[in-house]
């Protein structure tokens, strides 16, 4: 374990910095994979709280060539060939002012935190990345990554623990099926190659998961639309969110949210065909 802990601990500090135009595009083409009939962008408009995965291409652009086996960058930041898994487990953002249309936008992506532990399927590693996006006014976003890095399962380590079971007063409740083609436009738009979230054969045969995996930030976009859709009107200034079990495509998914008292804060849920909470999340608004 001190190998991977060194490993990783060296680029604990590190930054990278990436630019783009804030296309009215990008926004477009998250709206029609999501199902969402909105009218098409223009200069000027605000992109949604929690889009802004659609810009920078986290972790940046790799050629072809340097893609692994399952199509992630090999020459990503922290790779340790005995931990050839890679999961999204969790993100803290804070919206201080919408990214806009039209906008040439900075984001600076470092590694904080490093974190080894022995789990349940063995080895892992588990990273904090902070991404701080900003425009000509300033920071718009700060959005903390939790990465696991784990080792590749053996017997039973891809059957999961018992999970939480689903809240039984949700005040908002949804449901909708993320099929194979939703999950394909999502990798296509967001620039993500992991196949395990469009590559069935590749999952189920080499990866041994029973069909595809949602990616971490589709559910948590489905999560944040669903809050700002019961918010109309109001700003969102944060959203966290903590995957706990693989959700699966292709099956009937519940999105569930209930409002805290107050009403600026509500938690919500993305739930399993097997009543099982896959993630949770709160949002906060002003």
């Amino acid at each position: 374990m001190g190998d991977t802990e060194e490993l990783f601990r060296k680029y604990v500090g590190r930054k990278k910095e990436f630019e783009e135009l804030i296309t009215a595009i990008q926004v477009q083409r998250m709206n029609v994979t999501l199902d969402r009939d909105e009218p098409a962008p223009k200069d000027g408009d605000p992109v949604p709280p929690g889009w802004h995965h659609l810009y920078f291409a986290f972790p940046g652009l790799p050629l072809t060539r340097e893609l692994g086996r399952d199509g992630r960058n090999i020459n990503d930041w922290p790779v340790d060939p005995s931990l050839p898994m890679r999961m999204y487990a969790g993100s803290r953002a804070r919206f201080y002012r919408p990214l806009l249309v039209g906008d040439k936008a900075r984001c600076v992506s470092e590694l904080v935190s490093v974190n080894v532990k022995q789990g349940r399927s063995g080895k892992l590693v588990i990273s904090t990345y902070r991404h701080t996006m900003s425009n000509a006014e300033g920071i718009t976003t700060i959005d903390e990554w939790d990465m696991v890095d784990r080792e590749e399962p053996k017997g039973d380590g891809k059957n999961p623990a018992p999970g939480l079971a689903a809240p039984t007063d949700p005040a908002w409740e949804k449901i909708l099926t993320p099929t194979s083609v939703m999950l394909f436009r999502f990798s296509a738009v967001t620039f993500n190659a992991h196949r395990i979230h469009y590559d069935h054969p590749y999952s189920t045969n080499v990866e041994g998961y029973p069909g595809l995996l949602l990616h971490g930030p589709f559910t948590a976009t489905l999560l944040s639309d669903f809050a700002r859709d019961n918010y109309p009107g109001a700003t969102m200034t944060g959203f966290e969110m903590r995957a706990k079990l693989p959700i699966f495509s292709d099956r009937p998914l519940r999105i569930m949210g209930r409002p805290r008292e107050g009403g600026k804060v509500c938690d919500l849920w993305a739930v399993t065909p097997e009543n099982t909470v896959g993630m949770e999340a709160f949002a906060t608004f002003a």
